[in-house]
């Protein structure tokens, strides 16, 4: 089982990659935009993208799990 417990961690890793990008995203933002309607709009298109890499970051770390409890 340890081919689940090394697929667990490459999707976490690349879960928290994700959520490292949309925080790096998030700060630029809010550093370039004055304007509150066009700040709403830029995160309004990163959060499907931090719910994803969250998601994705969760099921790897389940697969980790899994891969443990049957190992």
């Amino acid at each position: 089982m340890d081919i689940l417990i090394w697929i667990g961690a490459g999707l976490s890793l690349i879960g928290v990659i994700g959520i490292f990008y949309s925080i790096i995203v998030v700060t630029r933002a809010k550093r370039s935009t004055t304007d509150d309607a066009e700040l709403r709009e830029k995160l309004a298109k990163v959060l499907p993208l931090n719910l994803a890499a969250l998601f994705v970051s969760a099921i790897g770390l389940m697969i980790v799990v899994v891969g443990i409890l049957l190992g």
